[in-house]
């Protein structure tokens, strides 16, 4: 069974109506003593890196979460579920040095969108829409998956891997890490939700793991 978090920060029907259709047994857990029922977890989200934290922190599901991955089970964030995964966000960030805390899964950080280009262009911030992936290392998630798929993003913060776990990348003003993979964890800063047939079958992907 594949439980789906709900903090209170996701857009957790899409997530659940899109694994149904690949056949999955899914399911939205409205408490952290649900995961003990779940095979694999879907860590989704929409919004902003402190709040997400929060809302974690607060309804006692952070911990839970940690110790799932440390039992070598399947988690699939998205979107800010992704990012949440990481060691820290410059986001609401109460100054530079300081960064907001995340669950420490994954070593690195969360940066936002330089606005101003070296060419002096600007870039428009969130990348919000249709942008093409570029795989960096084989990664079952992405498998039957072609080279320069496109998929759906909205964010205007990406993560920084402090190693490999960087699976795929999508280029907004310059190279961003839009997949990562490391050990029993997975995830995409993009929607599979969102983007039709490749992310179906991503998340179909998931469900064979």
């Amino acid at each position: 069974m594949i439980g789906i978090i709900d903090y209170g920060m996701g857009n957790l029907r899409s997530v659940e109506k899109a694994l149904l259709r690949v056949g999955a047994d899914a399911t939205i857990l409205r408490s952290p003593s649900d995961i003990v029922s779940a095979d694999k977890l879907v860590l989704p989200g929409v919004g902003a890196f402190a709040d997400g934290m929060t809302h974690l922190n607060e309804r006692g599901w952070s911990d839970p979460i940690r110790r799932f991955i440390e039992q070598d089970k399947p988690l699939l964030g998205i979107c800010l579920g992704m990012q949440l995964l990481f060691d820290a966000s410059e986001e609401d960030a109460p100054s530079p040095g300081q960064p907001v805390a995340g669950l420490g899964v994954l070593p690195g950080k969360v940066v936002r969108f330089c606005e101003q280009q070296a060419d002096g262009s600007r870039l428009k911030v969130p990348h919000m829409g249709w942008n093409t992936i570029t795989w960096q290392r084989d990664d079952p998630l992405l498998a039957n998956v072609d080279q320069g798929a496109a998929v759906y993003f909205v964010h205007g913060y990406y993560c920084q891997p402090a190693n490999d776990a960087a699976s795929a990348t999508a280029d907004y003003g310059s190279p961003f890490c839009a997949s990562i993979w490391q050990s029993n964890v997975w995830a995409t800063q993009f929607h599979p939700e969102k983007s039709q047939r490749i992310g179906l079958q991503l998340l179909e992907n998931f469900v064979r793991l």
